[in-house]
């Protein structure tokens, strides 16, 4: 009986190596490429690196035995949008015409927004893929197709990255654009992954925080930001993460990327700004992390700490499962926050694209009677700022 039960643990043993086995090589190509050679040493003169890896100048915290349980224990039963979202689906009519103000936006869902700013087109974290994840099986999966082909797109001037999560770098979408002539700006190390999948090396251009790349007439500003980075169990933080500044002759808009509130705000806004365009996350928050996303009313302090200027877009929501909060909590808690402080807001439908400068009221497009959690049910603060 006990050589069977060896045996028999045997075989589930090699079952569960090869299963990984298989998952591991399954998702190979959608992990990326460390970087090595030039790329790894310029990485390693950055000050942003200590003990070989990229570091926060704030730290982050994690809770402990209860954040993981939290998965089984506090998941709403409204974090999955399960009814039809309103996405204003085109073949790009709108780009027809340039914006009447020189500055206008088109949100895709989550961060994958299209900037037409004083002549340049900026396309940031584009996902058209279908999930969050290296697999094409499993993962978390979009909620709704993307609102328009890639083919439908303007000429694109620049693909701007924050950083390698696959909620913000997807491997099928870097293939769609792999071939187009438009330059690839990412962090430090980002640009690893970039060449692996076929990207030409002449036009991917990787900056560590506080440098600059022009693209005509705009400045492209990578910026500090507050997270983490990686794609499998070995690559943690050895990629850099960053917020970006775009600054024209006529406009300026921040990207926030994904970012925990951060000290460094106030000093981005008074050496680029003011914006007229602030893009900042709301979504995918939790208290047991309140370090590596703003959430809600933090986004909102973000705004004011940048400056307090111009509109608020709230981005990094509606397209994915991705915390345990229900799918319309970012936007209940954003819109509550930004009118006790005074922010204007534009919340623009998937698809849906509007020039800053001619900003109305707010319209809420998402359902209104899910139950959803407040700030003071459930604070999402982060930890050692002054």
């Amino acid at each position: 009986m006990r050589r069977l039960a060896l045996r028999g643990a045997a075989a589930l043993g090699l079952v569960s190596l090869l299963g990984g086995a298989g998952l591991v090589a399954d998702a190979w190509q959608a992990f990326g490429q460390m970087a090595s050679g030039p790329r790894l040493e310029r990485m390693e003169r950055s000050p942003q690196r200590g003990d070989g890896v990229f570091v926060n100048a704030d730290p982050m915290w994690v809770g402990g035995l209860e954040s993981g349980a939290s998965w089984f224990t506090r998941s709403s039963p409204y974090a999955e949008a399960t009814e039809p979202l309103p996405v204003v689906f085109s073949q790009g009519e709108v780009f027809q015409q340039a914006p009447e103000t020189g500055l206008r936006v088109t949100w895709f869902g989550h961060s994958t927004a299209l900037l037409e700013i004083d002549g340049v087109t900026v396309l940031t974290d584009p996902i058209w893929g279908q999930r969050a994840s290296p697999w094409d099986w499993m993962g978390p999966k979009r909620w709704y197709a993307p609102a328009m082909p890639l083919s439908a797109l303007p000429p694109l001037d620049v693909v701007l990255l924050s950083h390698d999560h696959y909620d913000h770098l997807q491997m099928d979408t870097v293939l769609m654009l792999k071939d187009q002539d438009v330059t690839w700006v990412a962090p430090l190390g980002v640009g690893s992954h970039l060449e692996y999948w076929g990207v030409p090396s002449e036009r991917i251009v990787e900056l560590d925080w506080w440098e600059q790349h022009q693209v005509g007439e705009l400045g492209v500003t990578a910026t500090p930001a507050r997270h983490a980075s990686g794609r499998q169990v070995f690559d943690q933080n050895h990629t850099l993460w960053a917020s970006y500044a775009l600054v024209g002759p006529e406009h300026r808009v921040y990207f926030g990327g994904d970012t925990g509130l951060f000290s460094a705000l106030e000093d981005i806004g008074e050496r680029l700004g003011p914006f007229d365009l602030t893009m900042l996350e709301v979504g995918a928050y939790d208290r047991n992390w309140p370090d590596w996303h703003l959430g809600p009313e933090q986004a909102v302090k973000a705004h004011q700490w940048l400056g307090d200027t111009g509109v608020m877009m709230p981005i990094h929501w509606g397209l994915w499962n991705l915390a345990l909060h229900g799918w319309t909590e970012p936007a209940q808690r954003v819109t509550r926050e930004a009118e006790a402080r005074g922010v204007s807001l534009a919340m623009p439908r998937p698809g849906e694209s509007f020039e800053p400068a001619l900003v109305g009221p707010l319209q809420a497009w998402w359902p209104d009677d899910l139950p959803w959690q407040t700030a003071e049910e459930h604070p999402v603060v982060a930890r050692g700022l002054p």
